[in-house]
């Protein structure tokens, strides 16, 4: 069929945007996708219709037309119901490769336009291939219509058999159904898959993953297809291009939330910021000037690595999603931050639960806890009268017995959200040993006033956590050695080493003694001459030899108690 036949029906409307003597190119059918490279599944001769969902910048109009030319594609056609217009940049690729460019008007149905083409091409041996081409259009058309994840899955599985599910790199379930541990083994396998798509064999039957748009796999979301689809593979991009069409979606809602978040944590770290304006700020992010709430930094970080996204941006992406995208986090030089809501006695009620909020803790005990044994409702006090052991219930009484309560409620929403990113970043870096995710968590805080002091607190913890190697630290951990360690560069932190212990480095190396590990295990044992003799299986004399060893070689006096901190920390920086 050539070109012009095509363009001659004016029941589609379509317009030649490249040379006027490609209308006499002839094509041998449609190809309908919107992968960023369909190269594989291309046979050469066809004409590829495409809605440009994968195009987000102009460089990627380029890789899209060089791989269709090399794959000997016969022509390409552009949907405008995605972008509005056909962007300059395919215009151009195209021309630079000679192929033909059709401009598809909104109204015009891929789905239509395929069928016409291949009943013109076929005839009646096409019925078959345009039933399953439907099924497929369907499928496509429905979520470029609003269709959600969860009508996408119905219709995959009335159409084509298959059902489906959307999981995040950790995995909880976004959309479908997984049971039991599967969703967090299906992730595993999704975060260390060689390459994508991958087959899983479980005791339920095989699983096929594949990648949902081009996100780093830490912040990533996998398509979970019940069946092995290696044989299949198209049906399974398609359903992912669905799915990341969704996504998208969501994300232009989220850019605008993201965008007042780091405007807040801008105005409220400047140091000059009216309260008050910081205030009707938090209230616009959805925190009251009352409600509990923590500062969560984060960095994702390949050591090595030359090239890749900024730690401050996919620290926020990971950040976002371990938090079950209910939180947007600002990407600063230094870390994303967000500002993550804790439970309050307020908040015991029907409605969704602040995120740090213990769900399986919510019953009775979790309300006995929060009520004082009372029989009460979570969050209340005895009424004003006598209390145990005939102490009365003053006012003041009743305030701090309210005001003791909730800063144990926030408390246990700080720990658990502790354990909830601890657990899920475990789940990240045991599967990709190669990249480093930080995260840096505050105490509870109350109040605009206190952003400025808990985002220092929670990007020290941070810092910790990067010189560690990754992980999750809390604000607690902060206030020790560990903190005034991880704060100096590492070369200073050497020269100081260096200096005190190379002597018994040196000795110990000459006469192969046991200095330095004496020194360490005295000083774990608080200076306890009996102790350290029992852990080491020594005898007493031989400690008080060898620590006055020590100190004739360092010049220190462990007697001294500064003198013993400087030989620890000495020992904790080498």
């Amino acid at each position: 069929m050539r070109i012009r036949e095509l363009l001659a029906m004016d029941r589609f409307g379509l317009g030649l945007l490249s040379d006027p003597g490609h209308a006499d190119r002839r094509f041998t059918g449609v190809h309908i996708t919107d992968l960023p490279d369909p190269g594989r599944y291309l046979s050469g001769g066809e004409m590829v219709l495409t809605g440009l969902m994968w195009r987000r910048e102009p460089e990627d109009s380029r890789r899209f037309v060089e791989i269709l030319a090399g794959a000997k594609v016969a022509a390409l056609g552009v949907g405008r119901a995605w972008l509005g217009v056909v962007p300059d940049d395919v215009v151009e690729a195209c021309r630079e490769h000679d192929l033909p460019l059709l401009d598809v008007p909104t109204e015009v149905s891929f789905r239509t336009l395929s069928e016409v083409v291949e009943t013109r091409l076929a005839g009646a041996t096409a019925v078959d291939l345009r039933g399953a081409l439907g099924r497929h259009r369907r499928i496509v058309a429905a979520v470029a219509d609003g269709a959600g994840l969860d009508e996408l899955f119905a219709l995959t599985a009335e159409e084509l058999g298959v059902n489906g599910a959307v999981i995040s790199s950790t995995g909880t379930v976004i959309a479908g159904r997984l049971e039991g541990d599967l969703p967090v083994r299906l992730a595993r396998e999704y975060l260390s898959a060689t390459r994508l798509p991958h087959l899983v064999e479980t005791r339920r039957g095989p699983f096929t993953l594949f990648g949902v748009d081009r996100s780093h796999r830490a912040a990533g979301w996998a398509l979970v297809c019940d069946a092995d689809l290696l044989a299949d593979v198209d049906t399974g991009f398609e359903l992912a291009a669905c799915v990341a069409l969704d996504r998208g979606r969501a994300e232009e809602g989220r850019r605008v939330e993201r965008r007042l978040a780091e405007e807040l944590i801008a105005l409220a770290c400047s140091g000059e910021a009216d309260q008050a304006e910081v205030a009707a700020r938090l209230r616009t992010c959805g925190i009251d000037a009352a409600q509990p709430y923590a500062v969560v930094t984060a960095t994702v970080t390949r050591p090595g690595a030359t090239d890749g996204p900024d730690p401050a941006v996919l620290g926020g992406q990971v950040i976002e999603e371990l938090l079950d995208r209910r939180v947007v986090a600002a990407a600063g030089a230094d870390g994303a931050v967000a500002l993550v809501p804790l439970i309050t006695p307020e908040m015991s009620g029907a409605g969704d639960q602040p995120l740090g909020t213990d769900i399986g803790a919510t019953g009775n005990k979790a309300g006995e806890a929060r009520g004082g044994g009372t029989g009460k409702e979570p969050g209340t006090v005895p009424e004003t009268g006598t209390g145990t052991g005939n102490i009365p219930w003053t006012p003041a009484r009743v305030r701090s017995n309210v005001q003791l309560q909730a800063r144990s409620q926030v408390q246990r929403s700080v720990q658990s959200l502790l354990d909830l990113l601890g657990g899920r970043v475990a789940i990240l870096q045991g599967a990709l040993p190669r990249t480093r995710v930080s995260v840096g968590v505050s105490a509870g805080l109350i109040g605009p006033g206190a952003i400025r002091g808990g985002a220092e607190e929670a990007g020290h913890a941070r810092r910790l956590a990067e010189a560690r190697g990754g992980g999750v630290v809390p604000s607690d951990e902060i206030y020790t050695h560990v903190l005034l360690l991880a704060t100096v560069p590492d070369d200073v932190r050497r020269s100081f080493a260096d200096r005190i212990l190379a002597p018994l480095f040196a000795y110990d190396r000459r006469h192969q003694s046991e200095l330095v590990r004496t020194l360490g295990t005295f000083l774990d044992c608080a200076g306890s001459w009996n102790t350290c003799a029992e852990r080491m299986h020594v005898h007493v004399n031989t400690v008080r030899y060898r620590i006055r060893r020590v100190e004739e070689l360092t010049g220190r006096d462990l007697s001294a108690m500064e003198d013993r901190v400087d030989l620890f920390l000495a020992l904790r920086a080498g």
